[in-house]
Formats: structure tokens, sequence, C-alpha cells
């Protein structure tokens, strides 16, 4: 079974919370606070796995949790931290936030990508003693890990393209240049899944050919196969397409190398200026005059031409020399840039405005969850996003409440990790 997309939601773990304790030991009065912070959440980490071709596992598992860290001790001892989750992918796998569609990472080479982030522990209470409060009985609880909800797309890493309609020979090409070995049969979609071959030119010298399943008219609406396969498309640096100049099964030859166009570009206009040469296959099935009108329909529209005969090796060193020339020419496999999310989605909606304002002397400590979950996402640097967060402390009636309980300019704000000073 092949599996090319999948939809999961990921959640990092919740920093462990500090802890409320005092030193205690014979002959010692008044040891003082002694409460160690809260270990940090694990992460949700991505990692390439050359031994995986598909996205199947998701299939049956769609949330992963990383572990959350532990709490704080007494006797100085900090929380241990929480265990990352790491999620193996293929190679060429694009992540994305759900809700927009924003590319967060796409997984071409072996860096691991930490996609949501452990919350930080909380501070025990030894960090909150004064000359004048030397026995405080507060510490902060940890703040919460990241979640998003997003999609996995494979996008299959390979320098050359086979396109063409089913049966036209895209399967015995692949398996006399490469060794790769598809399925080859006398019948549509005898590949259901993409086949990758590499392409031995000489020593160093190799390319990637993938055997794209066969595209029928109507693919970018889902017709057929090709709907699913024609994302692993967009990679490819080149195009080879194949065409039966046979019309062996009664279709012809200009309208399928239109058709097939047409898809490419109603699916990503990108794809139609993807440099392509055509390839004449069963030209032995076809007339001399069938192989010219085809010949020249192609060169007319500016392309590299060239006949081959895929299952006997008929013309397929010249066409791999061809497409190994242009391949020279190209550049590199195309790799997809992180996007930023829109910054509503990033932070989210919460149902749930509930919080806690504790005060400590000139010290402001806010407490809730779902604050939390927006300050792991806010950009410290971002002025647009610190608006934003300044819009969500009033809206949400955090900044009445510490009004009420007379806060001053110049007092301190404590929200899990983020202190700063009030201003009116």
């Amino acid at each position: 079974m092949f599996v090319d997309s999948a939809k999961i939601k990921i959640k990092a773990g919740n920093g462990g919370n500090g802890a409320i304790a005092f030193h205690r030991e014979k002959y010692v009065a008044s040891g003082g606070p002694d409460g160690g912070d809260g270990g940090r959440g694990g992460n949700i980490v991505f990692q390439v796995d050359d031994h995986l071709s598909t996205l199947a596992d998701f299939r049956y598992k769609r949330k992963y949790s990383a572990e959350n860290g532990k709490d704080g001790q007494g006797k100085h001892c900090n929380g241990k931290k929480g265990q990352d989750l790491i999620i193996r992918v293929p190679r060429g796998t694009v992540i994305k936030e759900a809700q927009s569609g924003a590319v967060l990472c796409d997984m071409s080479d072996d860096e691991p990508f930490v996609a949501a982030k452990g919350g930080k522990g909380g501070w025990g209470n030894i960090h909150f003693a004064t000359p004048t409060r030397q026995t405080p009985r507060f510490a902060k609880s940890g703040a919460p890990g990241e979640e998003w909800e997003i999609i996995l797309e494979l996008k299959l890493i390979a320098d050359v393209g086979l396109l063409g309609f089913p049966n036209v020979g895209k399967s015995s090409l692949i398996s006399v240049v490469s060794e790769a070995k598809p399925i080859i049969g006398d019948y549509h979609f005898t590949t259901i899944i993409p086949v990758l071959g590499v392409v031995t030119m000489g020593p160093e010298s190799s390319f990637v050919m993938a055997d794209i399943p066969g595209l029928i008219e109507g693919a970018s609406d889902g017709v057929g196969l090709g709907h699913e396969f024609l994302r692993h498309v967009e990679r490819c640096r080149m195009l080879v397409h194949i065409v039966d100049v046979a019309g062996s099964e009664g279709r012809n030859p200009k309208e399928d190398f239109e058709a097939i166009n047409r898809e490419l570009e109603r699916f990503n206009p990108e794809l139609a200026k993807c440099p392509q040469i055509v390839a004449g296959n069963k030209i032995d099935l076809a007339t001399d005059e069938q192989r010219e009108d085809f010949r020249k329909f192609i060169e007319e529209k500016g392309l590299e031409y060239h006949e081959i005969i895929a299952p006997i090796s008929y013309g397929t060193k010249e066409l791999i020399d061809s497409v190994a020339k242009m391949l020279s020419t190209l550049p590199p496999v195309r790799r997809y840039e992180a996007e930023k999310v829109p910054l509503e989605i990033a932070l989210g909606a919460q149902d749930d405005k509930s919080f806690t304002v504790t005060q400590l002397d000139d010290r402001f400590i806010i407490e809730a969850e779902w604050l939390g979950k927006i300050l792991s996402r806010v950009d410290t640097d971002d002025y647009e996003s610190l608006q934003y967060f300044q819009r969500v402390l009033d809206t949400s009636g955090i900044l009445e409440a510490l009004r009420e309980k007379g806060i001053q300019e110049g007092d301190t704000v404590s929200i899990y990790d983020l202190e700063f000073e009030y201003v009116e």
C-alpha cells in the first residue's frame, strides 16, 4: 500500500512544575527555600529515514505526544527533562501547517526538524526568596508544550520524471536503463506506486529517475491514479514524456501528448514550464508516416525528440545521454522553503480564558494554560507579534485584573518564562 499524504496532530511535552520546599536539617533553624525547577518538556522531532518509502504508518496513528518534564523536588533538585519524541519520515516529506498550508519544513536532508518545542519548566520557590520574603510558599507551573495539526506530503526527490499515459512503456524504459525492477504488464495501471531508479552514467556520475504511475485526462481532478501522484512530479528537474507513437490502444499520440501537458498545467502551472524531452515508443508497431508525422509535430514545438523501443533498449542510450546532458545545465532538485504561519492561526483561538494572578511584593505572576500556548509562539523580536500579545492581555481581562491588584509602573509581570516591566 502506498500512502503519500497524512494529517496528524503533534503535542510537545509540558514543562514540569517548580517545587515548594524548605531545607530541613537537624540543628539548622529556618533553612530557607530549596525547591527545584521543573524539567523542560520533550520536543517533537522529525528525522529522515531512508528505509521508509511511504507514509503508511501515519494512517493508523494520528496523535503523537512527547513526554512531559518532571516536577522539581526539594534539596535544589530540578525535575528531569521530558524525552523527545522522534518521528521518522521518508526523505522528501514536506511538513505543512494544516489550516494555512504553510510549509514548516522540507525533509530533504539529514538535518532533524523540531516541529513542536516542549514547554519550559516552572521555577521552584528558591527563585522567589528576597530579604523581606524569606519563606516564599509559591512556585511557578511549567509552560505547556507547543501543539500543531500538520499535513505530511511525500514528494519524491528525483532528477527526472517519466510521464505518459498508462501502458506506453515507462516501466520498460526504467527497467532497462537502471537497476529498478518495476512490475511490467500489458494492461493499464500495472504500476500503482512510483518507482525510483538510479541511472549510472559512469564513475561518480548518476541521476535518479522516477516512473510516475500512469496519468490520464482528468488526473488533476482525481481521475485515475494521476491525482494521487502528480505531486511527485513537482520536484523533478526535467521530464521525459513517453508517447505510444503507434497508437496501439486506439488513441491519437498527438492528443495524448497534449492531454498530459494540460493536466500538468492544471495541477501546477510551473510544471508546464519544466524542461521536457519526448520519447516516441513502440515505433516498431508504427508506420513510417505515423513516425514522421509525430516527429514533425514535436519538433515544431521546439522540443527534443528521440525514437525508442524500450523493451529491447533500442534508442535508449541516445535518450539517456541527452537527458544527462540537459541535467548538467539545470539547477539542483527543488527544495521547499519554510513559510511563516499566519499570526492568527499560529497563536490560535482559545475557548477557556480563565487565569490567576498572584502578587508577590512588586512581582505579579500570571498563570493560564491557554496563555502559555500562545506565549510559546510569540516572537518577542517581532513588533506585530508583540502587539497581538498585548491585545490578548487586554481583551482577556488580564490587564484589568492587574490594575485591580494595584500594579504600578515599573512592577514586574511574570508569565511562565517571560518577564517584563509593567508600563501604563
